[in-house]
């Protein structure tokens, strides 16, 4: 029989839990699940059973798994944000290799540990910045690598969160107040962070930035509504951030138009009506937006000088009327126009140059896969990937790179925190990068 690389998941929210053990069990032939933890004992229960792992396995705290033997040959951290260096480090020690759910962490000096350690302990630490396996993304890379636009002069890139999600993760939910999780810049955008560096080749040398919470605050609720949807406030059925239109009646994830997973899933283990009017009832997802109490901005834009010279400019936008992310990269021969939309129907790479006949050619992203699922189809890839690399199956991708690199982001959203906290500050990288 071939090896397999064997995993300890250490978190079973809705990153640990719905998509990586998912991965994982979608490859029985190469991946094995062999011990969880989670402070929640029913997301224990199902993992318990879903993936066949033995009682004494099965813990109730990471902390309490970390006292254990090794117990597999790779560790996916998949706590909270401000958790995650904590049960890192002692399971790099340990000897495990890290699949590292992103942000690494929103405290400077813990990212800078961690490579270190890393370093250290001689193991692979891969952060999940799933964006780089997607069928997109890895075109678009291919293409500038090879110089189709020639150098990359300037790149203007917007994430549009999405009004809902928006609500959901970082206005009633887990991510909604960066004293206790991490800044929105780094949580939901140190994707961009190091998407866009990678993909030009680039490194960022000084940056600013500007964003608040415009909308999402007590000030701003309409005179008379209530602490909750559906508790007889006025506005129920108007107001576009009700959660019974959201979860239940939403064309996009509500349930009665027959949607069971994400974000139903993150209300309640088993995806019932019954349970998810519960949540909306009684739980944090069903607060009025205007009563939360969240301090994450709603809208952000950060300004890139990078060393070459080149430049970007990023805007992060909570209230957009769809998910998904686009960018123009401006080159010395042409022009990339890169969008990925919810849909990878809506997904295009279309790329004009500079000649005299003004030549254009337009890839639809449909067709270079067949499976978008999970963050457009990198979820799976990365997890299958990081095996094989285990493995020896295959060497390393430009997908896959040092923690080091990784961590670069990290410091343009920490910086761009900076800047922003302090009225638009320039901020130098170096800075961030000397220990």
């Amino acid at each position: 029989m071939e090896k397999k690389i064997t995993f300890a998941i250490a978190g079973l929210g809705s990153r640990g839990k719905d998509v990586y053990a998912k991965a994982i069990a979608a490859h029985p032939e190469k991946m094995e699940i062999t011990a969880v933890a989670d402070i929640d004992p029913e997301k224990v229960a199902i993992a318990k059973e879903l993936y066949h792992i033995p009682e004494e396995r099965c813990f109730d705290s990471v902390e309490k798994m970390l006292e254990q033997e090794k117990l597999a040959d790779a560790m996916v951290i998949a706590t909270q944000d401000r958790q995650h260096v904590g049960h890192a480090i002692p399971a790099l020690r340990k000897g495990y290799h890290l699949l590292l759910e992103k942000p690494v962490s929103p405290d400077l000096d813990e990212c800078r540990q961690i490579v270190k350690v890393a370093k250290e302990c001689d193991r692979k630490v891969v952060v999940c910045h799933v964006l780089r396996y997607t069928p997109i993304y890895r075109k678009v890379k291919e293409l500038l690598d090879a110089g189709t636009i020639g150098d990359v002069v300037s790149i203007m890139a917007v994430e549009n969160v999405g009004w809902f999600h928006m609500a959901h993760s970082f206005v009633r939910g887990n991510w909604n107040n960066s004293d206790t999780t991490s800044p929105m810049i780094l949580q939901k955008c140190c994707h961009d962070m190091d998407l866009y560096l990678w993909l030009a080749g680039k490194e960022c040398e000084s940056l600013s930035s500007y964003g608040s919470t415009y909308l999402f605050k007590e000030e701003n609720a309409p005179e008379g509504c209530k602490e909750r949807c559906t508790d007889g406030c006025k506005y129920q059925g108007v107001c576009p951030f009700d959660a019974e239109a959201i979860y239940m009646d939403s064309k996009l994830v509500g349930y009665r138009t027959g949607h069971r997973a994400w974000p139903l899933d993150v209300l309640t283990q088993e995806v019932t009506e019954e349970n998810v009017q519960k949540a909306i009832d009684t739980g944090r997802f069903g607060k009025c937006v205007y009563h939360c109490d969240n301090n994450v901005v709603d809208h952000q834009v950060v300004n890139l000088n990078m060393t070459d010279g080149s430049t970007m400019s990023f805007t992060m936008s909570g209230l957009s009327a769809d998910m998904g992310r686009y960018a123009r990269f401006y080159g010395t021969k042409g022009e990339m126009v890169v969008n990925m939309g919810m849909d990878p129907k809506d997904s295009v790479i279309h790329t004009t140059f500079f000649t005299p006949d003004r030549k254009e050619e337009t890839i639809d992203v449909m067709s270079l896969s067949d499976d978008f699922s999970g963050h457009g189809g990198g979820d799976i890839v990365m997890v299958e990937e990081f095996a094989d690399i285990l493995l020896g199956n295959i060497k390393e991708s430009s997908s896959i790179t040092s923690l080091e690199h990784s961590v670069e982001s990290h410091y343009c959203a920490l910086a761009a925190e900076e800047s922003r906290v302090n009225g638009g500050k320039v901020i130098h990288l170096d800075t961030y990068r000397q220990a």
